[in-house]
């Protein structure tokens, strides 16, 4: 029973002939939590309802604010196009004027009359195009997702804030069906199974807005495994719409990955619990497409494909969980004040992607060859791959800040993939600047850790200052690298940075995939014919040529696929996915005349640059090259 509902009752029984406003001095809306409801018991048309009691106004006018984004997307995503039914309501339970200046926000009336608000949430999985990538919906792993047996609840899809009222407590109440699993770091303050037992409301508590837009649940029918590394407990719930997957599938992969990341980070802890959601999509039309995930302090939120093998999605997720959870030292504990108050509606970047992400992507690899996950020469391709893809796909020689501080404008916005290529390779960068500065004995993640002791969680730097105060903890050639390559616009010469710790770039054939020369693309399309065809490029790719393949040979159908305009993205995705040993049929078309390719794939290999140690390398180069990798 709703004992909420029993005291309103009650009070309106006492006070309904003296007055219909709330008059008591304990229900002030600056001073009181913030009541949300989310029923997904009572979703239609794949809405779901919810109401918002913010206690007692005493000012004429409030406005209510959905966010136009968070922290952690660097896009603009207006998360209140998805909000239909906006009514606010008065103590007499009558509807109230609503204004809406825009859409993120309605603005209420005669405020002081205001009992509370409700509205109905459409969520984002079933309407997207790209999965957030270039269209108008969020990044999956941002968005929301209602269906019967799932539910992807990122709080801010679903509950909003006033301006003035941000850093008020929320009560957060969710109505589900009881066998329903949940799974949310937020705190659960309790639970009431309703009379007949069909549903069950949990209540859940957080210090502020914030901790709103930091905590996603899932609910429905999921999986859940939890295991301790060190002093972290570690929580994964994974959604696989088939089955094909489970978190304890996953579990073993991700302790032996999450154990090597906290040995690596030391002393470093934030977080004492860290959640890990996965939802496995099922590549249909009103499926999420969005493939990645999204930080939080202490979560993260993935999307991948459910047709991946066991192998592929462990290996996936650890390249991906891996990065998020390094992501506790930036920009969680140490950020700018863009970050500490952020502005949802109104948002300013800071200019340091270079480390956010950056740094987090170089963490994310390093670590790997630290722990002796992956070989020192898998380590190096790493690398390379990075080099390629950023000088291949990316301007070079855009400032890396400049582009930071206005990623959601073009022509910067194009660009921000490219923090997990140049902003991993200038982490690297700066590590073996400080190493061999401090003859190997400090290194980006001393400088981190550094930094955190300084600022930390809730105390956030002066972006314009960073720099500067980097160059001073560290080494002039740390500051003048950073002036010269993230600030300005001079590439990075690589080859100068591989000297110092003995490495070589060698001509020799390197592995690489179906569709791909390196980062080269190795097919091209018309668009006014219709038709996806070979490059020259494909003279390069072993597999290929190897078969006759011949460039402008058009491609007709993938194993039995037509291939047309309209499905040549996931056909792409598909070959891209190949591994040696599949059985592939394709038809191509030569000149008019068909050609059938029956083949079964094996490892392709193409002309590049391989990363190796150099064999006339010096004792001092060796030393540094083994504190840089091991230290």
């Amino acid at each position: 029973m709703n004992t909420r509902f029993l005291i309103t009752v009650v009070s309106v029984i006492f006070l309904s002939s003296c007055s219909t406003t709330k008059t008591t001095g304990n229900d002030l809306a600056s001073t009181t939590p913030i009541e949300s409801q989310i029923n997904l018991t009572k979703v239609k048309n794949d809405k779901v309802p919810v109401t918002i009691d913010p206690g007692r106004f005493t000012i004429d006018t409030v406005t209510y604010y959905i966010p136009k984004t968070v922290p952690g997307t660097y896009q603009l995503d207006d998360y209140g196009q998805y909000i239909d039914g906006f009514k606010a309501y008065d103590y007499n339970g009558h509807e109230m004027k609503v204004e809406k200046p825009d859409i993120n926000s309605w603005k209420i009336v005669n405020a002081k009359q205001l009992d509370k608000i409700s509205y109905l949430v459409n969520d984002t999985y079933d309407i997207e195009q790209t999965g957030g990538i270039g269209d108008e919906t969020p990044f999956s792993p941002a968005g929301t997702n209602i269906e019967p047996n799932n539910y992807v609840l990122n709080l801010h899809g679903f509950i909003g804030y006033f301006n003035s009222l941000k850093n008020n407590q929320y009560k957060v109440d969710v109505t589900a069906p009881t066998n329903f699993v949940k799974s949310t770091a937020l705190q659960q303050t309790g639970s009431i199974i309703s009379p007949d037992g069909k549903s069950t409301t949990t209540s859940y508590v957080a210090p502020r807005y914030f901790d709103i837009t930091d905590n996603p649940m899932m609910y429905g029918k999921l999986t859940v495994e939890e295991f301790q590394v060190g002093d972290i407990k570690i929580v994964l719930s994974v959604y696989s719409p088939n089955n094909l997957h489970s978190a304890a599938s996953l579990k073993d992969a991700m302790y032996k990955m999450m154990k090597a990341q906290k040995v690596f980070l030391g002393d470093m802890n934030t977080t004492s619990r860290y959640d890990i959601f996965l939802y496995l999509s099922e590549g249909k039309k009103d499926s999420p497409k969005g493939y990645g995930a999204l930080e939080h302090n202490k979560s993260t939120m993935v999307v991948f494909p459910e047709d991946m093998s066991d192998e592929e999605l462990a290996d996936s997720m650890i390249e991906t969980v891996a990065h998020e959870f390094f992501h506790i030292v930036t920009p969680l504990t140490v950020h700018s004040e863009d970050i500490q108050y952020f502005d949802y509606n109104k948002p300013t970047f800071s200019k340091q992607l270079w480390m956010y992400e950056g740094v987090t992507e170089y963490f994310a690899n390093l670590f790997q060859v630290n722990q002796g996950l992956i070989s020192e020469d898998e380590f190096y391709k790493k690398i390379m791959d990075k080099i390629e893809m950023s000088l291949n796909m990316y301007d070079d020689t855009m400032s890396f800040t400049k582009m930071s501080e206005h990623v959601d404008e073009e022509p910067y916005k194009s660009q921000y993939a490219n923090v997990y290529q140049k902003g991993a390779l200038i982490g690297m960068c700066i590590d073996i600047l400080i190493r061999e500065e401090s003859h190997g004995q400090r290194g980006i993640l001393s400088l981190m850790k550094e930094l955190s002791h300084k600022y930390g969680a809730n105390k956030p730097f002066d972006d314009d200052k960073l720099i500067d105060e980097i160059t001073a903890m560290t080494y002039p050639s740390v500051g003048e690298f950073l002036k010269t390559h993230v600030v300005g616009t001079t590439p990075i010469n690589y080859e100068v940075f591989f000297q110092k710790v003995g490495l070589e770039l060698v001509d020799s054939k390197v592995e690489t995939n179906f569709i791909l020369n390196g980062s080269d693309i190795i097919v091209g399309g018309n668009r006014q014919y219709g038709t996806i065809f070979f490059t020259d490029l494909v003279k390069d790719n072993s597999f290929w040529n190897d078969l006759g393949v011949q460039p402008r040979d058009i491609i007709k159908s993938v194993n039995g696929t037509k291939l047309t305009m309209q499905n040549a993205d996931s056909v792409m995705q598909d070959i891209f996915s190949w591994k040696p040993g599949q059985d592939i049929e394709v038809v191509l078309n030569r000149k008019g005349e068909d050609v059938i390719i029956k083949a079964k794939t094996v490892q392709s290999y193409t002309a590049g640059n391989v990363l190796k140690a150099d064999p006339k390398a010096t004792e001092a180069q060796i030393k540094l090259r083994e504190a840089w990798l091991k230290g």
